[in-house]
């Protein structure tokens, strides 16, 4: 350990920006095993370490670089696994440079340590090697029903089963994973990482109900009588529309609704033929995460273009600075301090591009964060083919939410106390359902603290 001295960050190699918009393939390499342990020999192990701290979960971080510059990769396996549900996707999707490597001690002139490509290694290597998580070995009579195969609901699946407790999880698409699944691009995480999740908790005695909504399929009464809890994790699916005119335009889309079909289209399943950016002039109104994945993945679908539009700059986007570089290096064009004002139709309602108008920022709000303020006199057009607005997302207010009298709070999101159950007894949610749209780490998080106290409830 310590010898960041004498070994420099050295980040997990990638496909050229030319060479991996041909497919939806993973952009990165997982690190060799002598790699990893380098970069993980560079660790100064801090007596109080931030990266611990910055974790949502509260990640195992310095422990298992430890293991891993040990090359003992079954300690740091079960180091890995014992608080994160998935730690091979969050090594993968988790915005570190936000996180743990933006806390970390050696990012005062030394580089911090590349945490997250050492997550990543540290399953897959030990998937390769022929280890597992660890679930009950004996189970209980007791069985919790999950709404939602996403992010919340397969850690939640999780920690349930590692206590003992069946799980039986209704999830309305044709393949587990929500977010993971359907809306976060394959160049990012690839489906086969998140199936293997899946498999995994099958095998522990999940059962998986696909192509089942609750509210049509099955009832939540149905499930109230036949589990000993219900926990509800259906994430922040809706797209928040822009309110400017012309927004509604056919060639005009939301990030997810994007995002989705061409997911669906890729696995086989019915999509929507009439969203396609083939030879088209794309612009992206956004500039999270979301904003990255649709322009990279419009790149991927052959766009003739693709520009992204944001009211900020880079230093302010919300996202992963590492998104915004690897589509920067496929092509990209960025233009800031840019806000949409109208969607420009021609005379049969086609768009033919976005009229923006410059901004500057001024004042900082109660947050800290500087205002944005249009110039006036600095109008411009856009020409484009299709928009696609990526303007975040909020939570969908399912019928039967209302019907089994769910508390809502006033952003449409469900309310839970300490232990996430909500104002109905018996009735647990976590995720963007109840944060709004956010990490999928913190989903994670949400899963794993609703399952401990669910336990603690039907166990007792």
């Amino acid at each position: 350990m310590l010898k960041f001295f004498d070994l420099e960050r050295i980040d997990a190699k990638k496909r050229s920006g030319g060479e991996r918009v041909k497919d939806f393939k993973e952009i990165y390499e997982v690190f060799p095993v002598n790699k990893a342990a380098e970069q993980s020999e560079r660790c100064i192990q801090c007596g109080d370490p931030y990266c611990h701290s910055k974790c949502p979960l509260h990640n195992l971080i310095p422990q298992w670089l430890k293991s891993t510059a040990g090359k003992d990769l079954e300690l740091a396996f079960a180091l890995s696994n014992q608080p994160s549900p998935f730690p091979e996707v969050l090594g993968k999707i988790c915005p570190h440079d936000r996180l743990c490597e933006g806390d970390c001690t050696l990012n005062d002139g030394h580089g911090a340590i590349t945490i997250g490509s050492i997550e990543t290694f540290i399953t897959e290597e030990g998937f390769k090697q022929g280890m597992k998580p660890r679930f009950a070995d004996v189970m209980t009579d007791k069985k919790v029903a999950i709404v939602g195969a996403g992010p919340a609901g397969l850690s939640a699946a999780t920690f349930l089963l590692r206590d003992g407790i069946n799980v039986e999880i209704f999830d309305k698409q044709a393949k587990a994973g929500g977010l993971l699944t359907y809306g976060i691009p394959g160049f990012k995480l690839d489906k086969a990482v998140v199936e293997k999740r899946v498999d995994l908790l099958k095998e522990a005695g999940a059962i998986f109900h696909q192509d089942c909504e609750v509210g049509k399929d099955v009832t939540f009464s149905e499930l109230e009588e036949e589990f000993d809890a219900v926990f509800i994790g259906v994430g922040a699916t809706q797209g928040r529309a822009s309110t400017i005119d012309g927004a509604d335009a056919k060639e005009a889309y939301l990030a997810m609704e994007f995002l989705t079909n061409i997911q669906k289209k890729i696995f086989g399943e019915e999509y929507d033929k009439s969203i396609t950016v083939k030879d088209k002039k794309v612009v992206v109104v956004g500039g999270g995460d979301t904003a990255m994945d649709c322009v990279r993945t419009s790149l991927r679908e052959k766009a003739r273009s693709v520009e992204c539009l944001y009211r900020r700059d880079a230093h302010n986007m919300p996202g992963s600075q590492k998104e915004y570089i690897n589509a920067r290096e496929e092509g990209v064009d960025f233009e800031f301090y840019a806000s949409p004002k109208s969607v420009e139709l021609d005379a049969d309602g086609n768009v033919v591009g976005i009229n923006m108008i410059k901004t500057e920022l001024g004042e900082a709000d109660v947050d800290g964060r500087q205002r944005v303020q249009d110039v006036e006199g600095t109008d411009f057009l856009v020409e484009a083919d299709v928009i696609i607005f990526a303007l975040g997302f909020s939570p969908v207010k399912y019928p039967f939410l209302a019907e089994q009298g769910i508390e809502l709070d006033k952003w449409d999101a469900i309310k839970v106390d300490e232990n996430y159950e909500t104002s109905k007894a018996g009735v647990y949610a976590g995720g963007d359902c109840h944060r709004g749209a956010d990490l999928v780490v913190t989903a994670a998080l949400d899963g794993r603290e609703a399952a401990k106290a669910i336990a603690l409830k039907v166990l007792n």
